[in-house]
């Protein structure tokens, strides 16, 4: 009895030196980013490229949805911004040459109308006062001449205008409407890019909600992805740990079924604990505290997501 007794306290000894001696732990689970592809517009999904399950690289082409009415919209801006990059052209050069002597012709024509109206007006006006042509015959001259006058004062006016060449105001607002134009055709040529839904990273196709014809809603997921990397443990790190543990720290990673660790490094640990503590916490309370971390291991790529793990800190 007293042997066995012996052995009883000498293994419950030893068993609480292994205790005393094991490294702080934490544990959580394994996981890989999970990324949602949103659709940008609800036109109808023309070709899926890929299947639940396939590795696709960044960059691949995933799913294409039509572009007939984002297409029409885009040629319209398209030429919008022509128009308005030669309207901007014509605005900065000032007016051509041409257009300068057609301007000094109009307005000889208007001053030589006004020369001969005026001699017409002093004959009629002799002629009046001589009571050969009635008064009425001169205010119908008067009136043409006045006309010519301010015609040509008009094409004298537009005739400046050109020498002078185009203001500061109206090539400011040629350039604002090139500058809208242009934008426009981006923002379009952003939806058609949009249009052509690609793997933004390597990874594994998770799921796709929708099949070939559905038209999905603007904003919903029509591809899920599951990243190839990083693999990371999430874990809930203990109050009494958190103040000796910093992103940067070494940690080793242990997976049920698998005889050695892996390697790991903590990358972020959340200032935050996991639920809002009350206004005062004794000392029992803050040992409940738990903060959310995330370790990157150093070569897990093909471990299944979600499995359990434990994590160690052998630093401390």
């Amino acid at each position: 009895m007293r042997s066995m007794l012996t052995s009883g306290l000498t293994l419950c000894v030893l068993t609480a030196c292994d205790v005393l001696n094991d490294p702080p732990r934490a544990v959580g689970t394994l996981e890989r980013d999970r990324i949602h592809l949103v659709s940008d517009t609800n036109e109808p999904i023309l070709t899926i490229h890929t299947h639940e399950g396939d590795r696709v690289e960044p960059g691949q082409l995933l799913i294409e949805q039509s572009i007939e009415r984002i297409q029409a919209q885009y040629d319209h801006a398209s030429a919008l911004e022509r128009a308005a990059s030669a309207r901007l052209a014509e605005a900065e050069k000032g007016p051509r040459a041409q257009q300068i002597e057609q301007a000094r012709a109009r307005y000889s024509a208007a001053t030589s109308s006004v020369h001969t109206l005026k001699l017409e007006v002093d004959r009629t006006r002799s002629l009046v006062e001589r009571k050969f042509f009635p008064q009425n015959s001169l205010d119908i001259l008067q009136g043409k001449l006045d006309e010519a006058i301010a015609r040509s004062e008009e094409a004298r006016a537009a005739l400046e205008q050109m020498l002078e060449g185009t203001r500061s105001e109206e090539i400011d607002r040629a350039r604002a409407d090139y500058a809208a134009a242009r934008t426009g055709v981006t923002n379009l040529q952003i939806s058609l890019d949009r249009a052509r839904i690609r793997a933004p990273l390597a990874g594994q196709v998770e799921a796709l909600p929708f099949e070939a014809g559905e038209r999905p809603h603007a904003g919903a997921a029509v591809a899920i992805l599951r990243a190839l990397s990083p693999t990371y443990a999430r874990v809930h790190i203990p109050e009494t740990l958190r103040t000796k543990l910093t992103s940067g720290a070494p940690a080793s990673v242990w997976i049920d079924g698998y005889d050695q660790p892996y390697a790991a490094t903590i990358r972020w640990i959340s200032s935050e604990a996991a639920f809002t503590p009350f206004f005062a916490l004794t000392q029992h309370d803050r040992s409940h505290l738990s903060y959310l971390a995330e370790i990157d291991l150093t070569d897990a790529a093909d471990l299944p997501v979600g499995i359990p793990v434990e994590v160690r800190f052998p630093d401390l």
